[in-house]
């Protein structure tokens, strides 16, 4: 699927969708693919780092979704942090509606880290840091948001990890990017082995052409042919809109 219009027929419901790492990159794209599908009085919260980049991508949801009464909230906040976890929790919690029939929370954030020999990594809180970002910080905020959204009937719940060929691939020299992927895969599958209620998915976008891939060609002289982050995008949305996935899989784009 290369647009949108091929699955226009359905939709998210009305929804509470929650994207971490929305102000750039795949994150972006993908908060402008799912605001096409949010039925009336739906909620979209963009959490990211930077302020400035959301406030920008908020302005150009709302010119394109004034006829959805799409509710569109900016979440300035660290989540490698515990406060930054709990201030995106705590406006959930504030904008939270009864009358939804659905919950999807993207945890899109993750950084790259440091590309280097196995050997290298002796300093724990350099490798702490890492894993607080790109493992810890998605367990916790995910568990929050759950208890903000217990089970109750006529709730469907969704989770996706944003996830990479890396999750199940060894790669020379990326240790920590390697191991977070991998530990978030099985963290997930976990969740979807003790909450049946939740329909879990880890998608690898594939290789696409973001700030990430940059640094991977500065850092390693490594190049891929680059995927246009829309085109990984609306294969992830087709996942979601088909609903289809056993909860707990691991779903490649090259496999959609």
């Amino acid at each position: 699927m290369s647009d949108i219009n091929s699955t226009n027929a359905r939709t998210l419901g009305r929804c509470f969708c929650i994207i971490t790492g929305a102000s750039k990159g795949f994150g972006w794209v993908l908060a402008h693919q799912v605001s096409h599908y949010l039925k009336p009085g739906s909620v979209l919260l963009l959490v990211a780092r930077t302020g400035t980049l959301l406030q920008e991508l908020k302005e150009e949801l709302q010119s394109f979704t004034e006829d959805q009464n799409l509710m569109v909230h900016c979440i300035t906040a660290d989540l490698s942090t515990q406060d930054g976890v709990n201030e995106t929790v705590r406006v959930t919690r504030q904008e939270s509606l009864k009358e939804i029939d659905h919950v999807l929370l993207i945890n899109n954030a993750a950084s790259l880290g440091d590309i280097s020999r196995f050997a290298s990594f002796t300093n724990l809180d350099q490798v702490n840091s890492y894993l607080s970002f790109n493992v810890s910080s998605a367990l916790g905020l995910t568990a929050g948001i759950l208890q903000v959204f217990p089970p109750r009937a006529g709730l469907r719940w969704s989770v996706v990890n944003c996830s990479s060929v890396f999750a199940v691939q060894a790669m020379p020299s990326w240790v920590l990017y390697c191991t977070a992927k991998s530990a978030r895969v099985m963290m997930f599958r976990v969740l979807a082995e003790e909450e049946p209620n939740v329909k879990v998915l880890s998608y690898s976008p594939g290789p696409m052409d973001t700030e990430m891939q940059e640094d991977i060609l500065r850092l390693t002289g490594i190049s891929y042919h680059l995927l246009p982050c829309k085109e990984s995008a609306a294969k992830l949305m087709k996942v979601l809109l088909e609903n289809k996935f056993a909860s707990g899989s691991h779903i490649d784009f090259f496999e959609v």
